[in-house]
């Protein structure tokens, strides 16, 4: 990583994980499928799990089941978590780095910026893909699920700042969810929306995003552009 000049405000380009590094949807949708088959529930909307993708886990089983009661959204949270730890023990979670993302964290690593991870993910999993991709330790800060509330409460980007040093104003969002870009606005920093994730461009433009990319090499550009505007 590029050092910064001495006494430079130091940078942060803080990454959602699922939708916007790697496509994680098909592994996502195999565990719910099981989960629910676990429980007698049948099996969930497609494109509605997709659509949670980026919140925590038992929020987003609130919010695909809203007939049950708590209760029943922890086990089906835990069943899901099982279902998808089983199918990473057998080999047969794929979660690909999108085209482009490994040319952005180097543009960004080059230009003297931190880079870091939001994510809904828990920390086990988080750290799965991370060592999949040959990425673990390019990342200076990493805000799982596992600690505090989820996206999108700014808590994450809180922790992140304060375990970087990094301040608001010098911090970037990336993420493919309008929970992504509206944490963004709650922490108080700009936020670049990704257009291969699931949610649409017209719901990221409306929850605020300040800059709309369509591929991976963009994020770099678009990120720099927003520090240095």
């Amino acid at each position: 990583m590029m050092a910064l000049p001495s006494g430079s405000p130091l940078r942060l380009a803080l990454f959602d994980c699922d939708g916007t590094l790697v496509d994680s949807q098909f592994a996502i949708i195999d565990a719910m499928n099981r989960a629910w088959a676990e429980h007698g529930l049948g099996e969930p909307d497609p494109a509605e799990v997709r659509r949670m993708v980026g919140l925590s886990l038992v929020e987003a089983v609130a919010l695909l089941l809203p007939v049950l009661d708590a209760d029943a959204h922890v086990a089906v949270a835990e069943s899901y978590k099982r279902a998808f730890a089983a199918a990473r023990g057998r080999g047969e979670v794929d979660e690909p780095l999108f085209p482009g993302i490994l040319d952005t964290l180097a543009a960004l690593e080059a230009a003297g910026v931190l880079l870091g991870v939001a994510t809904g993910k828990s920390r086990r999993g988080l750290d799965a893909v991370l060592k999949g991709h040959g990425l673990t330790g390019r990342f200076a800060t990493l805000q799982t699920a596992d600690v505090g509330p989820g996206k999108p409460n700014p808590h994450m980007v809180q922790r992140a700042l304060a375990e970087t040093g990094a301040e608001a104003a010098g911090t970037v969002v990336i993420g493919d969810t309008t929970y992504d870009i509206q944490m963004a606005r709650n922490a108080r920093v700009r936020s670049v929306g990704v257009s291969w994730g699931y949610h649409a461009v017209p719901e990221l433009e409306r929850a605020g995003a300040d800059r709309i990319v369509h591929r991976g090499r963009e994020v770099a550009g678009a990120v720099l552009e927003l520090l240095e505007g």
